[in-house]
């Protein structure tokens, strides 16, 4: 089932709740959102991400138990893909200033090497 990639704010939020927690009940994911709808809005929405192919169910006595389809770290990944298309016309290099112009990043040593270091292996590996 291919994954529709837009969501909601709201649906954003189960989504954070879901790779939180690993895995909620909607009465769960209720209870951790901010100003939470009622709960039947909250079992529509993760109706909805379930028919958009990012959350799954499975049954645990009277409830359902959802849980991400994906990994937090393919979730981060593909939306930051849709941002730097969306903002930077594709431009990594574009968006990689756009946060180190930021005036409150402010980055350790530590940091810069590590980053120098996965720039040198994106090269070795032609990307």
């Amino acid at each position: 089932m291919p994954i529709e990639t837009h969501l909601s704010r709201r649906e954003r939020q189960i989504m954070d709740v879901l790779h939180r927690h690993g895995r909620a009940t909607a009465a769960e994911v209720q209870a951790a959102l901010p100003a939470a709808p009622g709960y039947s809005a909250v079992r529509a929405l993760l109706r909805i991400l379930e028919k958009k192919g990012h959350v799954r169910h499975h049954r645990a006595g009277a409830s359902y138990v959802y849980l991400p389809r994906a990994s937090r770290a393919t979730a981060r990944r593909s939306a930051l893909q849709r941002v730097v298309a969306t903002f930077f016309q594709g431009s990594v290099t574009q968006a990689v200033a756009a946060l180190l112009e930021t005036a409150d990043t402010r980055l350790t040593d530590a940091e810069l090497n590590k980053l120098r270091q996965m720039i040198n292996q994106a090269r070795k590996e032609g990307r």
